[in-house]
C-alpha cells in the first residue's frame, strides 16, 4: 500500500472519531442533567412540606385548640362587634337627630329677632325645665263646660297634690289639663278655669281661642308649647273621656325610646265624608280622590303619642301645616313624607269592661279605654270610676314600674 493510501485512511479514522467524541460529550452532557434534577429536585420538595407540616404542628401546640375553633372563634367576634357598631350608629342618628331639630329651632328664634319680631312663648326654653329630662308629657284634651270630666279624671287615673309631684320627679311623667281661651279673653269661664288651675295646678293654658271646629290647631299649639316647655321622649294627647292606665303607658311608650321619629296609637283608615251635615264632615274631601275614598291611615283621636322630634317638627313648621277638619286627620297628613315609624298597638283603644276586663285579668292591661260608639266613654263623668275599678291597673303598678 502506498503512503498516499495510508495517509488517506488515517485521516478518514481521525474524522469519525472526533464525531464521535463530541456525539459522546453531548450525551454525558444530557445525562447529567437529568441525573441532577432526579437527585435534587424531589428531596427538595418533600423537604419544604416536611418544614410546613412541622410549622402547621407547632402553631397547634403553641395555641392549644384545633385552628376550626378559633375560626369559629373569631366569627362570633366579629358577629358582636358588628352588633355593637350598628348600636352605636342607631344611637348617633338618634343625637344627629336631636341636634338638627334644635338647631332649626334656634334657628327660627334668631330670624324672629332678625326681623326686629318677638320671640314666639313657644320657643322660649324656661330656664327651670330645661335642664330636667322627663319620659312623657301627657296632654288631656278639655273644654270649658267638662268641668265634671276633668274631676272625675282626677279622681281615678290621674294623681292629685304630692302624689302628682311625685311622679314627675321619679317617674319623669307630667300630666295636665290642656285649655286655650273663650272668645272674650278674662270672661267669665276663663275665670273660672284659672281658679280650677289655682286649687289643683295641673291645667296647661295655650294660646288659642277654644272651639270644636278648632281642634287641629289646638294640636299644634299644645305640641309646639309642650315641646317648649318640657324636655321629654314622649308627648301624648289623650281625651278627657277616656280612661287611661299611666304605668302601662309609660312601659309602652319607653320600649321606643331607641326611635327617634315615633307615632304611636290605634291606626285606622276610615272614610272621607263629603256630605255636609254629618258628623266628621271633610270640607276638602275632593283632595282625597274619588267619593267614598278612604283617609290615609292615621292614629284614631282619642289617644296618641309622637317623639320629641315629630313635636318639634310641629312647632317649627306649625305655620305652614295644612289643618283638616278632624284633628287626628290633620296629625297624620302632617307626618306623610316624613322618615317616621307608625306604630299600631292596639292596647291603646280597647273597649270598656268587660272588653278591657276581661283583657286585664288575661295579663294584657290596657293602656286606655273608651266606646267607639261615642267616641270616649259614654256618660263618662258618671262611668269613668267603675272603669278604673274594673280595669285599672292599681296604684303599685304604676309606683313600681321602672322605665
Amino acid at each position: 500500500m502506498s503512503w498516499k493510501s495510508r495517509g488517506a485512511e488515517s485521516a478518514s479514522k481521525s474524522a469519525v472519531s472526533r464525531k464521535w467524541t463530541i456525539l459522546f460529550c453531548i450525551g454525558c452532557f444530557c445525562a447529567g442533567m437529568l441525573f441532577s434534577d432526579r437527585m435534587w429536585s424531589v428531596p427538595e420538595i418533600k423537604g419544604i412540606a416536611r418544614t410546613e407540616r412541622h410549622e402547621e404542628e407547632t402553631l397547634q401546640l403553641v395555641s392549644g385548640c384545633d385552628p376550626t375553633i378559633d375560626v369559629e372563634h373569631e366569627q362570633k367576634d366579629v358577629y358582636g362587634e358588628v352588633s355593637k357598631t350598628h348600636h352605636a350608629i342607631h344611637t348617633l342618628d338618634k343625637k344627629i337627630s336631636n341636634l338638627e331639630m334644635e338647631l332649626a329651632a334656634a334657628r327660627a328664634a334668631q330670624e324672629s329677632i332678625l326681623n326686629g319680631s318677638p320671640i314666639a312663648e313657644n320657643l322660649k326654653i324656661p330656664e327651670t325645665r330645661k335642664k330636667r329630662k322627663y319620659l312623657m308629657v301627657v296632654g288631656i284634651n278639655t273644654a270649658f263646660s267638662s268641668r265634671k270630666r276633668r274631676d272625675s279624671v282626677r279622681a281615678t287615673w290621674m294623681p292629685q297634690g304630692n302624689k302628682r309631684k311625685k311622679l314627675e320627679e321619679e317617674k319623669g311623667i307630667v300630666i295636665r289639663f290642656v285649655i286655650g281661651h273663650s272668645a272674650t279673653s278674662g270672661g267669665i269661664l276663663d275665670r273660672a278655669v284659672e281658679a280650677e288651675d289655682k286649687k289643683h295646678g295641673d291645667i296647661l293654658r295655650l294660646d288659642h281661642v277654644e272651639g270644636y271646629l278648632e281642634l287641629s290647631a289646638k294640636t299644634k299649639i299644645f305640641f309646639a308649647t309642650a315641646v317648649a316647655s318640657w324636655d321629654a321622649d314622649f308627648y301624648v294627647k289623650v281625651d278627657d273621656d277616656v280612661h287611661v292606665n299611666i304605668g302601662t303607658l309609660g312601659a309602652t311608650l319607653a320600649r321606643h325610646r331607641s326611635n327617634p321619629r315615633v307615632y304611636i296609637g290605634c291606626m285606622k283608615s276610615g272614610p272621607v265624608l263629603a256630605r255636609k251635615g254629618v258628623r266628621y264632615h271633610e270640607p276638602e274631601y275632593w283632595k282625597f280622590g274619588e267619593e267614598g275614598n278612604k283617609y290615609f291611615r292615621h292614629a284614631t283621636g282619642q289617644l296618641y303619642a309622637i317623639s320629641k322630634d315629630l313635636a318639634t317638627y310641629i312647632s317649627i313648621n306649625q305655620h305652614v301645616l295644612h289643618k283638616y277638619a278632624n284633628e287626628d286627620v290633620s296629625l297624620g297628613s302632617w307626618f306623610i313624607g316624613l322618615d317616621v315609624e307608625q306604630i299600631d298597638d292596639r292596647r291603646l283603644c280597647c273597649g270598656t269592661p268587660p272588653d278591657c276586663e276581661w283583657k286585664a285579668q288575661a295579663g294584657n292591661v290596657c293602656v286606655a279605654s273608651f266606646d267607639w260608639s261615642c267616641s270616649g266613654i259614654c256618660k263618662s263623668s258618671e262611668r269613668i270610676k267603675e272603669v278604673h275599678r274594673r280595669c285599672g291597673e292599681g296604684e303599685n303598678a304604676l309606683w313600681n314600674a321602672v322605665f
